[in-house]
């Protein structure tokens, strides 16, 4: 199983994410919004499908994608786990700074 926050990491999976979070999508559909190619956008899928972000339905002959919620749960305690109160002090201070 790939890891989430790894598999988010990707600009265009992060685009992809953000677009199926609106509402289901068809590859075709996801695949109109890259200047890459359906095979390429199909593998970003499955990808993301792997690490438990997205999950796909089968209607008739197309495949509609849609986000995980509990995936990207995964992804947010992640970043929890990242942003440690250091860090936030360092944002503190870096505003601080840059008023002055």
């Amino acid at each position: 199983m790939v890891d989430a926050f790894s598999a988010a990491a990707e600009p265009n999976r992060r685009r992809i994410l953000q677009l199926l979070a609106s509402r289901p999508r068809t590859v075709g559909e996801v695949a109109a919004e890259f200047p890459v190619t359906r095979s390429a956008i199909s593998q970003h899928l499955l990808l993301l499908a792997s690490a438990g972000l997205v999950a796909a339905e089968r209607h008739g002959r197309q495949r509609h994608y849609r986000v995980l919620p509990s995936g990207l749960r995964k992804v947010q305690a992640e970043i929890d786990r990242f942003w440690t109160d250091e860090l936030d002090l360092l944002v503190t201070d870096a505003q601080l700074r840059s008023k002055t």
